[in-house]
């Protein structure tokens, strides 16, 4: 399998993160996998969408991002950086999008990410989305670390249910694309545990992955199950946390 990480730590060097981030590559290249990484942060990557984004302009009076992203697509015009994440990205099976947890978050920068490679007309848009999305047959998962302990991100706890913290991420960003997007790992509270719990943390995370291959993905509602009014219909029941009917 082809796994692609990306990685988003300002301490490149000693964080529990990396920790995590290097015993998983070491054991997938064991296991006779490729893997690529894009660290962001070592990458200086560039989080802005803006103009520089692209090499010729389809509306030069007014940045119309979007637009401009499916203009670029068509007639190669896009920046060396958005062109060397794209080429990363649909040449993995496997995407792992590895972070700490930011304000119920990823990271500016990897936001960032996103914003500038989910490109419109190659990723969405255009009959683009969901079961249509230009990432389609691809897997997606994400890696993430918390300050706080995982009775207070469950749904009576303080936080909440941290399925409803990433839902923006699993539903908005990765199913919204066409990927198969699969349970989340989560650390909790690295830095509140001993290195023992540490060390479980890193092979558990390596085993998810090694694993990400055949894990039964996360269930999300497709285009079929609403109508012409954007509603889900009738018959239909509700099964993910972000829909429900009073």
């Amino acid at each position: 399998m082809k796994y692609l990480i990306v990685f988003a730590h300002p301490e490149n060097e000693h964080s529990f993160q990396r920790s995590l981030l290097d015993h998983a590559v070491a054991q997938l290249l064991a296991a006779g996998h490729e893997v690529k990484i894009s660290d962001l942060y070592a990458m200086d990557f560039e989080p802005v969408a803006s103009k520089n984004d692209f090499k010729a302009r389809r509306f030069p009076e007014r940045l119309q991002y979007d637009r401009e992203q499916k203009h670029a697509v068509q007639n190669e015009e896009l920046s060396a950086d958005i062109t060397a994440e794209l080429d990363k990205l649909f040449w993995c099976d496997i995407l792992v999008m590895q972070f700490p947890l930011y304000w119920f978050s990823m990271p500016a920068i990897m936001k960032g990410w996103v914003d500038r490679v989910f490109l419109n007309s190659l990723v969405y848009g255009a009959g683009l989305r969901f079961e249509t999305g230009g990432l389609k047959g691809k897997r997606a998962m994400v890696c993430t670390s918390t300050g706080g302990f995982d009775t207070m991100f469950s749904p009576d706890g303080l936080l909440g249910d941290m399925n409803v913290a990433l839902w923006h991420i699993h539903h908005g960003m990765l199913h919204y694309t066409g990927f198969d997007v699969l349970p989340p790992f989560v650390a909790w509270a690295p830095v509140r545990v001993d290195d023992e719990k540490c060390g479980e943390y890193r092979d558990t995370y390596s085993k998810r992955l090694l694993e990400s291959h055949t894990t039964q993905p996360m269930q999300f509602h497709d285009t079929a199950d609403f109508g012409k009014d954007f509603k889900m219909s009738d018959s239909v029941m509700p099964r993910t946390v972000g829909h429900w009917r009073d």
